[in-house]
């Protein structure tokens, strides 16, 4: 059974850093990336950003880029999302995602499996 578990979400303030964890399990991922959204009240799920798990290509959304780092640690079969300079607008459920190669990893519609989400709120 696949499973893509995170956790580290919280309540933080504006200005902090948090790290979300995604752990896999179930299938080899080698050939997936795997992608981070998120999704706010009322608003439709939105990339954050993907790395490839072989070779650690990564791509960013412009909101995110220079404050949010993806990698992985193929020895814990862990993707991680660092999240520094956080800012109230951030604040939403995060979700990690795997989706095989050759897809667009920013469309949430192409991936494959999910995880159950971990709530992110940052105040002003």
């Amino acid at each position: 059974q696949v499973q893509l578990v995170e956790s580290g979400g919280g309540l933080v303030q504006a200005g902090d850093s948090l790290r979300l964890s995604c752990v896999v399990s179930g299938r080899t991922f080698s050939r997936y990336a795997m992608g981070w959204f998120r999704q706010a009240p009322g608003k439709e799920r939105e990339f954050v950003g993907a790395i490839m798990w072989s070779g650690g290509s990564t791509s960013y959304a412009d909101s995110v880029k220079g404050r949010f780092t993806i990698s992985r640690d193929n020895a814990k079969n862990t993707v991680y999302l660092q999240m520094k300079s956080l800012k109230p607008e951030d604040t939403a459920v995060y979700y990690c995602g795997a989706a095989p190669y050759g897809r667009r990893w920013s469309l949430s519609g192409e991936y494959d499996y999910w995880g159950q989400g971990t709530q992110v709120t940052v105040s002003s």
